[in-house]
C-alpha cells in the first residue's frame, strides 16, 4: 500500500471524519470503522453523502455486529474537495477503487445507492478479488443516458450542449436544481452496462420500490438478466420510493446484508 497522508476533521453531526490524500491533490472525506472480515462499504448516491440515513444506519449496524464499515464522499460531494460539475462517473469510480485499495483489506461487501450502485458495479468489474458480494438499493446503472439524455427534450439536448449544463428539477428540494454536465453525460457513454452481459460472479442482491419516481423498478429487472451470476436476487418493495431509507426498508436491506456476512461464517 502506496503512503497516504490523511488527517481527521468534524463533520455537522459531530461524527468524526478523516481525510485521505488523493494523487492530483485531491482530498475524499471518509469514516472507518475497523472489525470483522469480510468489511463493508457503502457507495452513495448523486447528490449524497456518507452522512445520508442510510449510510448512517449501516455504520450503526455494522459496529453492533464489530464489522468493519467504510464510507466516504466522492469527489465534489459532502465534504470532500471540489465542485460537482467538475466530475464524471469516470471519476467517482476512481474514487470508490483509492479508497477500497488504499483504507480497506481483504474481503469486501459493498452496497450501492442509487447511482452507487453503478458505481458497485464498475468497481466490482474492476477488483474481482477484493469484491465479495453486492448490495444494491435502487440501483441506477446507465442513469446518464437512459434516464437523462433519453428523458430529455430535443430543446433540452441544445441547451445543455450550448452552455455545457442544463438545471433539472429537484423533487426533494426546490431551491436546488440538479445541474447535469454535458461532459457527466458524454462520459457516462463510456461506462454504460447494461447493453452486454456484466461479468459479475459474486452474490448479488437488489432492492428497488415500485413507487420509485426516479430509477424504475425495471431498471433492476434488466440488471439481474445482464449479471452473469447464478446468485441474483431482487427484492421489490410495494410501497418504496427512490430512498428506501424509511425503518422498514432499511431493516429489510440490513437482513440481507447479515445473510451476505453468514456466507463467511461472521456473526
Amino acid at each position: 500500500m502506496e503512503q497516504i497522508n490523511s488527517s481527521n476533521t468534524v463533520i455537522e453531526n459531530k461524527t468524526p471524519v478523516s481525510i485521505i490524500a488523493c494523487k492530483d491533490g485531491g482530498t475524499i472525506a471518509y469514516e472507518f470503522i475497523p472489525g470483522n472480515s469480510p468489511g463493508v462499504i457503502f457507495f452513495p448516491g448523486l447528490h449524497s453523502d456518507m452522512n445520508g440515513a442510510k449510510a448512517s444506519a449501516f455504520r450503526s449496524f455494522c459496529k453492533q455486529k464489530k464489522q468493519a464499515f467504510l464510507r466516504f464522499d466522492y469527489r465534489g460531494h459532502g465534504k470532500s474537495s471540489g465542485n460537482f460539475e467538475d466530475f464524471t462517473i469516470g471519476d467517482w469510480v476512481e474514487d470508490a477503487l483509492y479508497v477500497l485499495d488504499n483504507l480497506t483489506f481483504g474481503p469486501q461487501i459493498v452496497i450501492g445507492s442509487s447511482m452507487g450502485g453503478w458505481i458497485m458495479l464498475l468497481a466490482a468489474l474492476k477488483r474481482p478479488e477484493r469484491i465479495v458480494s453486492l448490495l444494491g438499493l435502487a440501483p441506477a446503472p446507465d442513469f446518464t443516458e437512459d434516464l437523462i439524455w433519453s428523458a430529455m427534450t430535443c430543446e433540452q439536448k441544445l441547451e445543455m450542449e450550448k452552455k455545457g449544463y442544463i438545471d433539472l428539477p429537484n423533487c426533494y428540494d426546490e431551491k436546488k436544481p440538479y445541474r447535469i454536465t454535458h461532459k457527466l453525460v458524454l462520459e457516462g457513454r463510456k461506462h454504460l452496462l447494461l447493453g452486454k452481459e456484466i461479468k459479475i460472479n459474486v452474490p448479488v442482491h437488489l432492492i428497488h420500490g415500485l413507487d420509485d419516481q426516479d430509477v424504475p423498478f425495471e431498471t433492476s429487472q434488466r440488471l439481474s438478466e445482464k449479471l452473469s451470476s447464478n446468485c441474483v436476487d431482487v427484492t421489490l418493495v410495494k410501497s418504496g420510493d427512490h430512498r428506501l431509507s424509511d425503518e422498514v426498508n432499511l431493516r429489510k436491506a440490513e437482513h440481507v446484508l447479515m445473510l451476505f456476512l453468514r456466507l463467511f461464517n461472521t456473526n
